[in-house]
């Protein structure tokens, strides 16, 4: 007859099953996405040292600010994918399966120019402009052939799971690219600092070459007559249009907030601290959480409750402008951050479902890539748009753009839905 300690230690082990079910079913769900968590980060690291780090790195080392300035045109090729995307979605490249072949080339050249510019310490600054608007070409084309795989490979209902890791790799990348290696840059050194940034680029790279693309492939889409991406702008348009009005109204709430806290003599150290650390580990939280309420509460319910917040922080931020309340701008700032870092899991969940078809590389370019230059006319005018009129008045008159520009993208994602639950049926 078994005695009380064997009976107390089979009722232990007897509860702790379901614990390590639920921990199984967590690590099975976890591993498929673990490849591409990792390639988002290099994603977040390699543009976030590139266009964060580096002009930190040269206007302490006394370039001119009008020089350092330049360094933001690294960004643009993020914008441009759709210019040879459709190349992406026709060109195989031999050895390696059709999205992952593109992944390793566009990841591999981005770490032999990272490893030429780690040469260039004395170089001039055009030579390393133009070597680090390279590496961010490459980054960005890897991004869009990883999109095309997500889509083609990935079932509609965990897009929103792989939404989720693609934020939370890019804001631990921009962690490391920001944060660590130019932290560390005074023991590191300029050579030490990018090796290492190519270095994490080509470990990360390692997780996708067991990725099963031919396997996951869908079987059913149709090839499609050759149009270019061009040819795909009229289908799109609306739906560009829609994102690129978020994207420029979501910028004027939330991009001149940092501006406003300087002007609200917030010390520079406290505002490098909001944006450099606040700002990512908010991020990475709530691309955690966010991919499982997208699922639960709806992807346009997410949008409309995300952009309720977003709304209520700039009205918070009008009101502390008018007061001259730093500690309140502050908080509207972190809850910017908070509302803000919800919504990135729904909106690229949605992309990613309009990208949907037999051209994903073509489509997600043109649906991010053009939509952020639809965005770029205000993004540039925002600075002076504030000055003119005052900080409180500019996020005042923000508020209703943004609700329009808001409520328009959650229709057209409603309407989606809808049509996909008609099909469906």
């Amino acid at each position: 007859m078994p005695g009380p300690g064997t009976i107390g230690a089979t009722v232990s082990r007897a509860a702790l099953l379901p614990v390590r079910a639920r921990l199984g079913d967590l690590v099975e769900g976890v591993r498929p996405l673990a490849p591409f968590f990792c390639l988002y980060v290099t994603f977040g690291l390699t543009l976030g040292f590139l266009s964060g780090g580096a002009p930190l790195i040269l206007r302490a080392r006394g370039t001119d600010l009008s020089e350092v300035g330049l360094l933001q045109l690294i960004n643009l090729p993020v914008g441009l994918t759709f210019l040879w995307a459709a190349v992406l979605d026709r060109v195989r490249l031999p050895l390696l399966a059709h999205r992952i072949g593109w992944i390793v080339a566009a990841q591999g050249a981005t770490a032999a120019l990272l490893a030429a510019m780690s040469f260039g310490e004395g170089w001039p600054l055009p030579v390393l402009l133009g070597l680090a608007v390279a590496a961010c070409a490459c980054v960005a084309t890897m991004d869009i052939a990883l999109e095309a795989l997500v889509v083609e490979t990935v079932p509609a209902g965990r897009r929103a799971y792989v939404a989720s890791a693609k934020l939370c790799g890019a804001s631990l990348g921009g962690i490391l690219g920001v944060g660590v290696l130019v932290g560390a840059y005074d023991s590191l050194g300029w050579r030490a600092a990018v090796l290492a940034c190519a270095a994490m680029d080509l470990a990360c790279l390692l997780p996708i070459l067991a990725y099963p693309e031919r396997r996951l492939r869908r079987r059913g889409d149709a090839p499609e007559r050759w149009s270019g991406s061009f040819g795909r702008l009229r289908h799109l348009a609306p739906r560009i249009l829609a994102l690129g009005a978020y994207f420029a109204a979501a910028y004027l709430v939330s991009g001149p907030n940092t501006l406003a806290l300087l002007d609200l003599q917030v010390p520079l150290a406290e505002v490098g601290f909001l944006t450099g650390s606040v700002l990512p580990a908010v991020n990475l939280v709530m691309a955690l959480v966010a991919g499982g309420l997208a699922v639960r509460v709806g992807t346009a319910r997410l949008i409309v409750l995300g952009a309720l917040g977003v709304l209520a922080s700039g009205a918070l931020m009008a009101a502390a402008c008018a007061a001259g309340s730093a500690p309140v701008a502050i908080a509207a700032t972190v809850l910017n951050f908070v509302c803000g870092g919800m919504l990135g899991v729904p909106v690229f969940n949605m992309i990613y479902r309009w990208a949907q078809g037999p051209r994903p590389a073509t489509d997600y370019a043109l649906l991010f890539g053009a939509a952020f230059f639809a965005a770029m006319p205000l993004r540039v005018a925002a600075a002076a748009l504030a000055e003119w009129l005052g900080w409180a008045v500019y996020f005042a008159a923000a508020l209703p753009v943004y609700a329009a520009a808001a409520g328009g993208l959650a229709l057209m994602v409603a309407r989606t839905l809808r049509g996909d639950q008609g099909g469906a049926r």
